[in-house]
């Protein structure tokens, strides 16, 4: 009778130790996910190198040294992971207090410095939700007319915009497009 079939001794490696094994990385992990990952790497790395692992009860301590391992590649993987997300939380804080304290009152004053006529179309499209042909109707002109004061007048609002050096892009495509046309 030969040595086992691989499949076989890992079997009987792994129903020996698992408990053990088990034990040692839940006492050192604070997830039951992170516990799983583990195990399940410390025994991917039994069955690739099931030639290294020593018979008997060496195999245990063998398997506790691969657990330890890979547990501490998994500290140092997840001291990078929470090390990044502080810098990206610092970064888009800062970012998000720098835009949301200036943006708003930039696009107001930019609003503001537009013609009485353009801020009364933008705000019959933006407040009261109303198409070409209803503001024609409202301003008593042609559906044209309607259509070229609009265009104007958003070219216009996107000039102050880009003026005043605000991301155009959080305001659209058409945004961007309208203030590279400049009036």
């Amino acid at each position: 009778m030969g040595p086992p079939e691989p499949r076989q001794l890992f079997e009987e490696i792994y129903l020996a130790h698992y408990p053990a094994v088990s034990g040692y990385i839940a006492r050192r992990t604070d997830s039951p996910d992170d516990t799983a990952d583990v195990i399940s790497e410390t025994f991917t790395t039994a069955w690739r190198r099931l030639a290294d692992i020593p018979p008997g009860e060496e195999a245990r301590l063998w398997l506790y040294g691969v657990a330890r391992r890979i547990l501490a590649n998994h500290y140092r993987a997840e001291s990078r992971r929470t090390a990044l997300a502080v810098r990206l939380r610092a970064d888009l804080t800062r970012w998000a207090h720098s835009v949301a304290e200036r943006e708003p009152d930039a696009a107001r004053a930019a609003f503001a410095r537009l013609s009485d006529d353009d801020r009364e179309l933008l705000s019959l499209v933006g407040w009261e939700g109303l198409n070409t042909a209803e503001i024609a109707k409202v301003l008593g002109c042609s559906g044209g007319a309607a259509r070229i004061r609009l265009h104007r007048a958003r070219k216009r609002l996107a000039a102050e915009l880009a003026a005043a050096d605000l991301d155009l892009t959080r305001y659209g495509a058409r945004a961007v497009a309208l203030a590279r046309e400049r009036t």
